[in-house]
C-alpha cells in the first residue's frame, strides 16, 4: 500500500512519495512487529484460558505496537499536504481500536504491515539483482609500480596504471591486456554465458572475472568512467523514469481517498455498521492497482539486463512493443565488421606492396575497420608503413594524408573525384572482378594507383534474427549501407533482407529513417553507435550494438546491446509485448479486486480481518504475476562468438608482396 512507483523519483529530483513513506524495515522495526504479533496471539490464548480483561490488555498493547507506524505515516502525509491511501488504512485501524476491538485492530495492522513488507522485499529483489552489477568491482587492486606489486584502493587507480590480475580475480577497471592470456566470464557486462578468451591487446571490462591465467592490464578507464560504471548510470536512469500510466495513477490518487471516504460515509448512513466501513477502508487500498506497472517494469528490466540489454528509459521498453519497422546498418551490425583484404589490384607500373604501403599508411590513424584490415595485412607481409602527416578523415567517404612526400587519398570513387582525381580510374574496374568486394580506391598526388578489395562476413545468427522479427509482426526490415550496391545486395541475400539501400552517406541514412517515419512506421534503427549516431538519434528507437566499452554507443542510442547477438532484438520486442500484457492483466485484476471487494464489504460478506487477508493475497498475486517476466529469455542459448583469431583468406595480389618488392 506504500508503493506508488518502484521506478520513479519526484521530477524535482527528490525522493518519491513511496520512498518517503515506506514503513521502516530495519531489524528493530521488524522485531517490534513480531513483538506486537506476540501480544495479539497471547491475547487470544489468555482470553480463552484465563481472563478476557487481561486478554484485552495484551491485545491493546499489540494493536498499539502494530498500528503506530501506520498512523504515524498517515500523519506525516497530512503534515506534508498529501492525501494518499495510507490514510485509509490508518482510519480502519484507528476505528477498530476506538471501538474497543483491540484484537481486530491488531490483526488488521499486522496483516497490512506483513503485506507491505512482502511486497517491498519482493519488488526490491529485482532491483537489487540489477544493482548488484555495481558491487562486482573489487575494492583493492594489485598495481605494478617500479616493478613491485602494490595493493591500492580501486578508487586511486588512474588511466595508464598497470595492474596484475590473478585467476579468480574480478577486474577492477577497464583496460587492455599487455601481458598474459586468460579466459574471462563477462556475462555480467555483455550477457554472454560462455567464457571469452583474452590475449594481448584485447580489451577487458571492470566487474568481469578472470577464470584462468595471470595477466597484466593497462588501465584505460577507471571509476565511474568504466563500462560497468556507465551500466550503473543506465540502470539508475531507467529507474528514475516513469511511464505515462504511472504519472496518471499518481495524479488521481489524491482524488481516490476522498472518494472512498465518501462511499464509506454513505454505507454508514444506510447501515450504521462500523464493521462494514472498516472493511471498505481496508479492501479499497489499491495496492494491486498501484503495483501493476512498477513491478512489471522492474522485472522486465531485470530480464533484459541479464541478457546484456540496457534500457535507459522504461518508456523505451513500452515503445518497443509498437515497433513495426527495423532499419539495420550493415558493417558491424549485420556483418562482423572484421574486414579483411581479399584483393589488391595495383595500377600499371605500381607494385602491390607499394599500393598496400600507401593505403595502410594513409589510413593509420583511422578507426574504420578497413584501416585495421590494411594494417593487419601490412604486418603479416612485413610491409613497413610510413608515418602520415596532415591526416584528415571524412566519415563515410575516406581519408587523405601526406605519406612521405606524396599526398595520398584513400576512399570511395566520389571521394577521389572530389579531391581532383579524374573519373577515368573507374574504367579499370571490371564488374565481374569486384562483385563480392567493397572497394577502396587509392590515389597518389592526384594519380590513381590502384584499388583494394575488402570483404566482410555476415553474422551467423543474422538470418535467424530477421526471420524472428518478421514472425513477431514487424512489417518492414531494411538494410542501409555506405557500401556498393553489389556488396550490399550480396549481404542482404545471405541474411534474407529484401529491402536494401546502398552507397549511403550518414545524412542519406537519416533521410531514409525520416521517410519511413513519415509513412507512419514506428522505426527502430540498429547500428554500431559510432558512424550511425545521427541515424540512431533520428529513429523512434535507437539500438546500439556491441556497446561494451564504447562510450559513443552507450550515449548515442536509447537502448544498448552489450554484445553483438542479434537474437536479442526479437527477444526485446517479445519482452516488451509480454510486459504490456502483464501490466494490463495487473490493472484489470487490481480494478476488479477493489470494486468487488468494496461491494462485498458493503454487503457484509467479508469482515475487516478477511478484507485485510484478501488485500495481502491480491497484492502478492500482482507481484508474482509481474515476476514471471524475470524468467523471460531463458530459452536463448548462449551465443558462441566467432573465433577471434580465425585466419582470413589470403589476398590475391597481382604480384609479389614481399618487402623487397617495394
Amino acid at each position: 500500500m506504500q508503493i506508488t512507483s518502484l521506478l520513479s523519483r519526484r521530477e524535482d529530483g527528490g525522493p518519491s512519495h513511496d520512498q518517503d513513506n515506506h514503513y521502516d524495515h530495519t531489524p528493530a522495526r521488524l522485531y517490534l512487529t513480531l513483538i506486537g504479533l506476540c501480544f495479539i496471539v497471547n491475547s487470544f490464548l489468555v482470553t480463552l484460558l484465563v481472563d478476557q480483561r487481561i486478554g484485552d490488555l495484551s491485545a491493546m498493547i499489540g494493536a498499539v505496537l502494530l498500528g503506530l507506524p501506520i498512523v504515524a505515516t498517515a500523519i506525516k502525509d497530512l503534515n506534508r499536504g498529501r492525501l494518499s491511501t495510507n490514510e485509509l488504512v490508518a482510519i480502519a485501524v484507528s476505528a477498530s481500536f476506538a471501538g474497543g476491538d483491540y484484537q481486530e485492530a491488531g490483526v488488521i495492522a499486522f496483516l497490512m504491515l506483513l503485506g507491505e513488507i512482502i511486497e517491498t522485499r519482493t519488488a526490491e529483489g529485482a532491483r537489487k539483482s540489477l544493482e548488484s552489477l555495481i558491487k562486482l568491482t573489487p575494492t583493492q587492486a594489485r598495481c605494478l609500480r617500479n616493478g613491485k606489486e602494490v595493493e591500492v584502493d580501486v578508487a586511486d587507480l588512474k588511466v595508464g596504471d598497470v595492474i596484475r590480475v590473478r585467476p579468480g580475480d574480478n577486474i577492477p577497471a577497464d583496460g587492455v591486456v599487455i601481458s598474459g592470456q586468460g579466459s574471462f566470464n563477462q556475462a555480467n557486462v555483455t550477457g554472454e554465458s560462455l567464457p571469452v578468451d583474452k590475449n594481448v591487446d584485447d580489451e577487458v571490462f571492470a566487474g568481469t572475472q578472470n577464470l584462468t591465467g595471470v595477466l597484466e592490464i593497462k588501465v584505460s578507464r577507471a571509476g565511474e568512467d568504466t563500462t560497468l560504471g556507465r551500466v550503473r548510470e543506465l540502470i539508475l536512469a531507467a529507474e528514475q523514469t516513469r511511464l505515462p500510466i504511472m504519472r496518471i495513477v499518481d495524479r488521481y490518487m489524491g482524488f481516490y481517498t476522498p472518494l472512498v471516504i465518501l462511499i464509506a460515509v454513505l454505507v454508514w448512513l444506510f447501515t450504521e455498521d462500523m464493521s462494514r466501513v472498516i472493511a471498505i477502508f481496508i479492501i479499497s487500498c489499491p495496492c494491486a492497482f498501484i503495483l501493476a506497472t512498477p513491478t512489471a517494469m522492474v522485472a522486465a528490466l531485470s530480464a533484459a539486463a541479464r541478457l546484456g540489454i540496457l534500457i535507459k528509459n522504461v518508456g523505451d521498453l513500452e515503445l518497443s512493443a509498437r515497433i513495426n519497422s527495423f532499419i539495420f546498418d550493415k558493417t558491424g551490425t549485420l556483418t562482423t565488421g572484421q574486414l579483411f583484404v581479399g584483393r589488391l589490384f595495383p595500377a600499371e607500373g605500381v607494385k602491390p606492396a607499394e599500393l598496400l604501403r600507401l593505403a595502410a599508411s594513409a589510413e593509420k590513424y583511422s578507426n574504420h575497420p578497413a584501416a585495421k584490415a590494411l594494417a593487419e595485412l601490412a604486418e603479416e607481409t612485413g610491409v613497413t608503413l610510413t608515418e602520415p602527416e596532415d591526416f584528415h578523415e571524412t566519415a563515410g567517404q575516406g581519408v587523405k594524408a601526406k605519406v612521405g612526400e606524396a599526398q595520398v587519398v584513400v576512399g570511395r570513387a566520389r571521394w577521389l573525384s572530389d579531391n581532383g582525381v579524374g573519373d577515368s580510374f573507374t574504367d579499370t574496374v571490371e564488374p565481374s572482378e569486384v562483385e563480392n568486394f567493397s572497394l577502396l580506391y587509392v590515389a597518389r598526388d592526384g594519380q590513381f594507383v590502384g584499388w583494394v578489395g575488402l570483404q566482410d562476413r555476415t553474422r551467423p545468427e543474422a538470418r535467424e534474427s530477421l526471420d524472428a522479427l518478421a514472425q513477431t509482426g514487424v512489417r518492414r526490415i531494411a538494410m542501409v549501407s555506405g557500401d556498393r550496391k553489389t556488396v550490399a545486395s550480396r549481404v542482404a541475400q545471405e541474411i534474407g533482407c529484401e529491402e536494401v539501400l546502398a552507397e549511403c552517406l550518414p545524412q542519406h541514412k537519416v533521410d531514409f529513417v525520416r521517410k519511413m517515419k513519415a509513412k507512419g512506421y514506428q522505426v527502430a534503427v540498429v547500428g554500431d553507435g559510432v558512424n550511425d549516431a545521427p541515424a540512431l538519434a533520428a529513429g523512434d528507437l535507437g539500438i546500439a550494438m556491441g556497446a561494451a566499452g564504447s562510450e559513443v554507443a552507450i550515449h548515442s542510442a536509447t537502448i544498448a546491446l552489450m554484445n553483438n547477438d542479434l537474437r536479442r532484438l526479437p527477444f526485446l520486442v517479445r519482452l516488451s509485448r509480454m510486459t504490456r500484457l502483464v501490466i494490463n492483466q495487473n490493472f484489470l485484476f487490481g480494478a476488479l479486486f477493489v470494486i468487488s471487494g468494496m461491494i462485498l464489504a458493503a454487503m457484509k460478506i467479508i469482515n475487516p480481518v478477511l478484507a485485510a487477508t484478501l488485500h495481502v493475497i491480491g497484492s502478492l498475486l500482482v507481484v508474482f504475476n509481474s515476476f514471471r517476466l524475470v524468467r523471460q529469455g531463458e530459452e536463448l542459448e548462449p551465443f558462441l562468438p566467432e573465433a577471434r583469431n580465425e585466419p582470413a583468406p589470403k589476398p590475391e595480389p597481382a604480384g609479389d608482396l614481399k618487402p623487397e618488392s617495394a
